[in-house]
């Protein structure tokens, strides 16, 4: 798809705040570009039709050059007509005394039908970004439902963790996010990630280039310290950053949430820079990964694909988180696999 060439782009849920906070850095050019034409699909369930028309209006009043035309619809066939990237931003959150089972079955009811609808009437270069939670398994339960379309183009974002563990290691480290590459997040986007900074570089302004184990080590006061916060600070407030914002703001992380969806896209359909960046992929087996499992690796945007990045050591202590993110996944497979969601 040349870089003149309209996308076309859905997103569901748009009338929520993700959906809100998302729908103007689309159309300014922040995802593609600000000469790639944009299609923007509005897809709502009929309650949240009143918010997703009034966010058209506005996407219509700022004038934005790269976009084309913006569309409004509670019709998922009519929402996924003919469009090439698809972010599945809406979703059932948690209710009071819902068990995991009862969360997969009301998320089941919403992404079945919607990867049967991609199945039917998108683009055959259709990619599929998964914001709404579980992501890992609501990803996996579309990409059943949509037997036509490769299993790897359907993702779930950790670029958020990936972020936000970028975010602590600057403020930890008095340097920009910008100048520091290489971080991962492992397994499921749940409490169970696992953030692994054991590979992430530094770049100076002088373009030398050092390890963030070494400049922490150094600026927390030796290794041992390093470890107690690494393991006591750092993996605690990644995994669990949403919480902690809700309970300040008294509402969901939704910019960064929609700017992390930006930044994924970006790297899948432009390409990543220097390192790797973090994104749930379906497994190839890397990593002992079970095959089949949506799970978060380092990968590469390369030709449009996402490249799980291979060869790298990984600590035994960050292993075993991964194997509990991975017994989580599952889990959570075999939960929605007795539910009958799994069709592909």
């Amino acid at each position: 798809m040349g870089t003149q060439t309209p996308v076309t782009v859905t997103v569901t849920g748009a009338g929520g705040q993700i959906g809100y906070a998302l729908l103007f850095r689309i159309a300014s050019g922040a995802m593609f570009g600000v000469h790639r034409p944009v299609r923007l699909k509005l897809l709502e369930i009929p309650t949240g039709l009143k918010s997703a028309e009034g966010a058209a209006m506005e996407l219509q009043d700022c004038a934005f050059g790269a976009l084309q035309s913006v569309e409004v619809t509670d019709d998922a066939a009519q929402g996924f007509d003919g469009t090439n990237l698809a972010l599945l931003v809406g979703a059932r959150p948690r209710g009071p005394g819902m068990e995991r089972a009862d969360l997969l079955t009301a998320n089941g009811a919403i992404f079945g039908p919607q990867g049967q609808a991609i199945n039917e009437g998108a683009a055959d270069d259709v990619r599929v970004l998964v914001v709404g939670n579980p992501a890992n398994t609501n990803a996996l339960i579309a990409s059943a439902h949509a037997p036509d379309v490769p299993a790897e183009r359907f993702t779930a974002m950790t670029r958020l963790d990936h972020n936000r563990a970028l975010a602590q290691l600057s403020l930890t480290l008095g340097v920009p996010a910008a100048a520091i590459d290489s971080v991962i997040i492992w397994g499921n986007h749940s409490a169970s990630q696992v953030p692994d900074i054991s590979h992430a570089m530094i770049t100076a302004a002088d373009g030398s280039r050092r390890r963030v184990t070494e400049a922490l080590a150094e600026a927390l006061g030796g290794s041992a310290k390093m470890e107690i916060w690494l393991a006591e600070t750092f993996i605690p407030k990644v995994a669990k950053r949403g919480a902690e914002i809700i309970e300040v703001r008294g509402s969901s992380s939704a910019a960064s949430a929609a700017a992390a969806a930006i930044d994924h896209v970006h790297d899948w359909f432009l390409g990543t820079g220097v390192g790797w960046t973090s994104a749930a992929v379906v497994s190839d087996g890397s990593y002992s990964v079970p095959r089949g499992l949506v799970s978060s690796f380092p990968v590469e945007g390369l030709d449009g694909s996402w490249v799980i990045r291979q060869g790298l050591e990984m600590a035994p202590a960050i292993r075993s988180r991964l194997e509990a993110s991975v017994k989580e996944l599952q889990e959570e497979r075999e939960i929605v696999t007795s539910l009958g969601l799994l069709k592909r």
